[in-house]
């Protein structure tokens, strides 16, 4: 499936300023507020299968999730002060995360994470494709970090 491409207009992060970003038809990208916690505890647990095969029941092994999440941004905003940490929005509503860090040589893609009814829809790969783009036009690097069971 073909998906039209659109674009988010550029906006300006702490000591430069970020390109155009091109995604897909319907999906925008914005900040992360503190409204958004109860959705981004909801998306972090689908993306930790593993937590779901603990012999706890229901209510410890939410407790369990958000701990962890609590962790892991807590994590990423200490190692990356300046970086963009956006919703991912498909059709007006939360459908992902996109996290990223543009340092000076490298732009990092710290986290990207999708809801899954959207992922195998081509959002992913547009969004890292906008990544790259960003550090073609700027001479950078894109890196990033993927887990060994992903």
């Amino acid at each position: 499936m073909t998906v039209p491409a659109m674009t988010v207009p550029p906006r300006t992060v702490p000591d430069r300023t970020v390109p155009d970003r091109t995604v897909p038809d319907g999906v925008t990208l914005r900040p992360v507020t503190e409204a958004d916690r109860p959705f981004l505890v909801a998306l972090y647990a689908t993306t930790r299968a593993d937590l779901a095969l603990l012999p706890v029941a229901g209510d410890q092994r939410d407790a369990l999730v958000a701990m962890q999440f609590r962790a892991q941004d807590q994590h990423y905003r200490q190692l990356h002060p300046d970086a963009s940490f956006d919703i991912v929005e498909v059709a007006g509503r939360p459908g992902g995360r996109l996290y990223v860090d543009r340092g000076t040589a490298e732009i990092r893609i710290i986290d990207i994470s999708l809801l899954p009814e959207h992922r195998g829809a081509g959002i992913g790969a547009a969004l890292i494709r906008g990544v790259q783009d960003q550090a073609a036009a700027t001479c950078r690097t894109v890196s990033l970090h993927v887990a060994m069971d992903n």
